[in-house]
């Protein structure tokens, strides 16, 4: 193909990726819509599981919870390894699209594995392989989210993709109770029917287009000496406030094991983080715009603080109800940080290292996760169910001071 052709089709691709003017889209793009509905789907398929995987591991499969600790934590170390690698690799080839379909065909398949697993090997096996698809796609979408609109709608689109992302998470959880109780709470044929809508959502990035590669000579240059050495010191800033975050903030799935200790109904639990995730469905845009204006920041330290609370409750709470108003303050916190700390990531970042930025963000984040999901199973084993609850609160703490002690670096620099 000649320059001229390419020239033409990058100039065919910014056109189709023109914001839209008005109404509740408008500074998105097309791509950013898609990515929402990908994510949907997704979502759909993966939080059908989440709430009954800690029942089928530990109590199907007979797996002690220090064990389920240690498979949640190097699914996730594995997946922030990946990211890492496709975020490097996305910034120094400018290609994403790739990345993000396989990483959803992988999750897609790595569900009937998991249905099929009799022990600890098939189940940890379709574990990874569910966080492999996560390691490839997500640096390379969140990078093409960053790349599809204008600096100061980025919050706005990240906020969009997470509302689009626990929308789904609404919708798989509730969509699972029906099957439990049609199937006569066989587990297995649920992960079975999550197949479907994961790859639904993997054949919907076929929509999706590669973002405009029109570059200057001085941006050529740039692309070809990525490194991550060039990322500032107020990006590693950042990336240090949430990694000690990162190392008291245990996998989820040490909620849902609080709440069957409980002895409260499967019921009950899954609407109460049905709850949770239709939280942060409304409020991820809502925040995620409300970041652009007023600041990133703030919006993010503010969402540490809700978790510090949230997690005190839940360390506390003896009833399923004291556990559904945990679940939609953990709402709130999700809404403020996850989409936020993304963006935040690639405003830290030099335009030719978005994939790079959120990949080391997620790696560190990752790495403190495996060690936080291993010493919470053995804190619940050893002092019991508030242990690593109170550890997640006190860690919260922490980050907000530290946050604290670099405002100044981050006032001048971030928005």
């Amino acid at each position: 193909m000649s320059a001229t052709e390419n020239s033409s089709a990058d100039l065919n691709r910014l056109n189709d990726l023109k914001p839209y003017t008005s109404g509740f889209a408008k500074g998105l793009t097309a791509n950013v819509i898609f990515l929402g509905f990908v994510s949907f789907l997704g979502d759909i398929a993966s939080e059908m599981l989440y709430p009954i995987m800690p029942m089928f591991i530990s109590t199907y499969l007979g797996v002690p919870v220090a064990g389920l600790g240690l498979i949640e934590g190097l699914a996730e170390a594995t997946a922030s390894l990946l990211k890492v690698f496709s975020g490097l690799w996305t910034d120094r080839t400018q290609t994403r699209k790739p990345w993000i379909l396989a990483g959803y065909f992988f999750s897609a398949f790595a569900r009937p594995t998991i249905g099929a697993a009799t022990g600890w090997g098939l189940v940890t096996t379709g574990r990874l392989l569910d966080r492999v698809g996560k390691g490839l796609r997500t640096s390379p979408r969140d990078a093409l989210l960053a790349d599809s609109v204008a600096p100061e709608y980025r919050g706005k689109a990240f906020g969009w993709h997470r509302g689009m992302d626990t929308l789904g998470a609404v919708i798989g959880p509730l969509l699972a109770l029906l099957l439990i109780q049609h199937l006569n709470g066989n587990l297995r044929w649920v992960f079975y029917i999550a197949f479907i809508p994961g790859l639904l959502g993997a054949l919907t990035v076929l929509w999706i287009r590669e973002s405009p590669r029109i570059l200057t000579k001085s941006s050529q240059s740039q692309k070809s000496q990525w490194q991550i050495r060039e990322l500032p010191a107020k990006f590693w800033q950042f990336v240090a406030i949430v990694s000690l975050f990162s190392l008291t903030n245990s996998s989820d799935l040490f909620i849902f094991l609080k709440f069957q200790s409980l002895n409260s109904s499967l019921t009950y639990m899954i609407l109460c983080y049905c709850g949770f995730n239709l939280v942060y469905a409304l409020l991820s845009p809502i925040l995620g715009d409300l970041s652009d204006r007023v600041g990133k920041h703030l919006i993010f330290v503010g969402g540490l603080f809700v978790f510090a609370i949230t997690y005190s409750l839940f360390a506390v709470s003896t009833h399923w109800t004291e556990m559904a108003v945990a679940f939609a303050l953990y709402g709130v916190y999700m809404a403020a940080t996850e989409g936020v700390s993304k963006a935040l990531a690639v405003d830290l970042a030099p335009p030719h290292l978005k994939g790079t930025a959120i990949g080391v963000l997620g790696l560190s984040a990752g790495i403190c996760s495996l060690i936080a999901s291993t010493a919470a199973g053995l804190l619940w084993d050893k002092l019991g169910p508030q242990a690593p609850f109170w550890l997640g609160a006190v860690g919260a703490i922490a980050s907000f001071a530290l946050y604290l002690f670099f405002r100044p670096s981050f006032a001048k620099n971030i928005s």
